[in-house]
């Protein structure tokens, strides 16, 4: 009897390390050197608790809706947005999900960023997807990201991949003087990695003066290069519907544009919702508008499994039908 409890505790002790990406994870080209990690506040690196392993692996996704007003073209428009956030593994040389466990992997908390709204007569559809390894200490960057535009002039896609120190940008446009394209760029903060930030370590975000690759959704409605550019990042208290909470700031003074994203003041730090205030169109229909979602609604869900059309009424429960 002993002898089983001795196995058992040692089998859970391997599973905590594997879930935490132990340190032989450091020896990836893109992992930071031992002597360099994120910290909390300067002190020790950072370590997970049993609340988040109990929270973000329990076998479902966290999806989160939103009521969305969108500035484009000089106007506002009414959509929907989503955050879906779940834990996998990620491949380290291909950067793909890890289903097979054939090579060297780590354990990401990845975001699927969805936005839906309409233009007149024609639809956009945003995605975007964030690549954030869980283990913050070896990996201060996210290995990648994924952005595709949807709508009825054409569609566009961005790719970054974190390879050798640098961001591997790989973009396709149907826009003439953007068209195909691949240029690496410094690996400097990315504004698309915040919000898997903020859900792992809030302690961690950035202050102060900073460097930081805007948003791809930013950059392609307003037809702006992906480049790093000085920004001025801020912690401060807020309040949302009665609740503590923090906001989470960027000013670009350079791009003219501020993100501001609220978000928990406690663990699992739910994202509430966020601003965004940049000159919308061009012209004499340009002005400064500010894009705001509003959370409606939030469940745990395997929501791979969730494909039938009784399972349909999910959708309204979410409040996007």
């Amino acid at each position: 009897m002993k002898t089983n409890i001795l196995l058992l505790c040692l089998l859970l002790t391997g599973f905590w390390v594997i879930q935490g990406c132990g340190k032989a994870s450091a020896t990836h080209p893109d992992a930071a050197p031992d002597n360099e990690s994120v910290t909390t506040g300067g002190e020790k690196p950072f370590t997970y608790s049993k609340e988040f392993h109990d929270y973000w692996y329990a076998g479902t996704a966290e999806i989160s809706s939103y009521q969305l007003e969108q500035a484009r073209y000089g106007e506002m428009r009414k959509g929907d947005a989503v955050l879906v956030f779940v834990t996998e593994d990620l491949y380290l040389d291909r950067q793909v999900k890890a289903d097979r466990k054939e090579a060297p992997s780590t354990p990401i908390l990845k975001v699927n960023f969805t936005k839906d709204f309409i233009t007149g007569i024609y639809p956009y559809h945003m995605m975007m997807s964030v690549f954030t390894p869980t283990d913050l200490n070896n990996f201060p960057h996210s290995l990648k990201i994924a952005t595709a535009s949807q709508e009825w002039c054409g569609h566009t896609y961005t790719q970054l991949n974190l390879r050798g120190g640098k961001y591997n940008v790989e973009e396709h446009s149907y826009f003439e003087s953007e068209g195909d394209s691949e240029r690496k760029i410094d690996a400097v903060w990315l504004e698309d990695e915040l919000w898997t930030r903020i859900r792992l370590a809030p302690e961690s975000l950035p202050s102060g003066e900073i460097r930081i690759i805007p948003s791809s959704f930013a950059s392609r409605l307003r037809h702006r290069p992906l480049e790093p550019e000085k920004a001025l990042a801020t912690l401060t208290d807020a309040q949302w519907e009665g609740k503590l909470a923090r906001t989470f700031s960027v000013n670009y003074p350079d791009g003219g544009r501020t993100l501001s994203i609220t978000f928990g003041l406690k663990f699992p730090y739910e994202i509430y919702g966020w601003e965004d205030t940049f000159q919308s169109g061009w012209g004499e229909n340009a002005k400064v508008l500010t894009t705001k979602a509003t959370r409606k609604g939030m469940k745990m869900l395997d929501y791979w499994s969730r494909n039938h059309n009784s399972d349909q009424y999910l959708r309204q429960e979410l409040g996007l039908e």
